[in-house]
């Protein structure tokens, strides 16, 4: 049973240091600054809170130190593919965003990371504009600093995090983190209620578990690129299941943006406001709309790309 009360705000890790811009398809370096405003603009009840950067023995925590060293000082290409020196000044800190969550939520039940690109990055290698898997290294510094016994990574980005497995598989941590990632098993919207039926059973496992690390990815809707699997509905209904799951059993609950591709951003920054109104829905005030406004056009009424593109 939950034991701590409603959060008056949603705790927001952001700062301008975590932006970059590289020339790339996806949006993620840059997005964050746009997610953080629309939330406000919603007026969903969202407190924005600096924090510390990660230093390098933090990465290593999770990466070989010859690649952390060469991705820090622009001598190896970074998961956007280039070497440029705001995407690795960047990086510190959208890892710090996620650790500062992680120990934020084990305070107070909830708490939000407004980031992306974690979940490809490997023990010595970038990918799929990844670079440092930050879900792994806030799991093994709260780990180590004996915060926690077990942590479950929570992976509902479309795509399979190959990196965060090889890395759990390098350091033979599966029994202190469980990693559960959607995309290994659903690429369609015909999985769409297996989908859903799946996460209600995992979320079975959250009392097990001292804190999750969820990816919240905007990139498995049916009108994602790179995506596909469910609809602006479906979504909500993965939200809240799993923040009510986290909510209901005291689970604390660190979260962030992950993937989204569609263009214009405006349709990824809609289905992220979603996201967040079903948190607040979960931890906040309860009279906080947590749907599409009634008339509207969503997501869902706008015609799918057609690409064959995948990370």
């Amino acid at each position: 049973m939950n034991s701590k009360p409603a959060l008056t705000t949603i705790p927001v890790f952001y700062m301008e240091e975590m932006l970059a811009a590289p020339d790339s398809y996806s949006p993620s370096a840059e997005k964050p600054r746009h997610v953080v405003t629309a939330w406000q603009d919603a007026g969903l009840p969202v407190t924005l809170q600096s924090f510390e950067p990660v230093n390098e023995a933090d990465l290593c925590l999770a990466h070989d130190p010859a690649y952390v060293r060469d991705v820090l000082d622009c001598k190896t290409d970074n998961g956007f593919d280039n070497r440029a020196r705001d995407v690795a000044d960047s990086l510190p800190y959208t890892t710090g965003s996620m650790l500062a969550a992680a120990r934020s939520a084990l305070e107070g039940g909830c708490a939000c990371a407004p980031v992306s690109g974690f979940h490809h990055a490997g023990f010595d290698n970038a990918g799929g504009f990844c670079t440092f898997n930050g879900l792994v290294v806030a799991a093994r510094r709260l780990l180590a600093d004996k915060a926690v016994q077990r942590v479950m990574i929570l992976d509902c980005d479309m795509h399979y995090g190959d990196g965060t497995e090889a890395i759990l598989q390098h350091f033979h941590l599966k029994d202190a983190i469980r990693h559960t990632t959607f995309g290994r098993w659903f690429r369609a919207p015909r999985q769409a209620q297996a989908y859903l039926k799946l996460l209600r059973e995992t979320v079975g496992h959250f009392p097990a578990c001292d804190l999750i690390l969820y990816q919240a990815g905007a990139d498995v809707h049916i009108h994602d690129p790179l995506g596909g699997v469910l609809t602006t509905e479906e979504m909500i209904e993965r939200d809240r299941i799993v923040f009510e799951a986290a909510r209901a059993t005291g689970t604390p609950i660190a979260w962030n943006l992950a993937g989204g591709y569609q263009v214009p951003l405006a349709k990824v920054i809609e289905l992220h406001v979603n996201t967040m109104r079903e948190c607040v829905r979960a931890f906040g005030t309860p009279d906080v709309p947590v749907s599409p406004l009634a008339g509207q056009q969503t997501v869902d009424d706008l015609p799918s790309p057609d690409s064959s593109r995948s990370n």
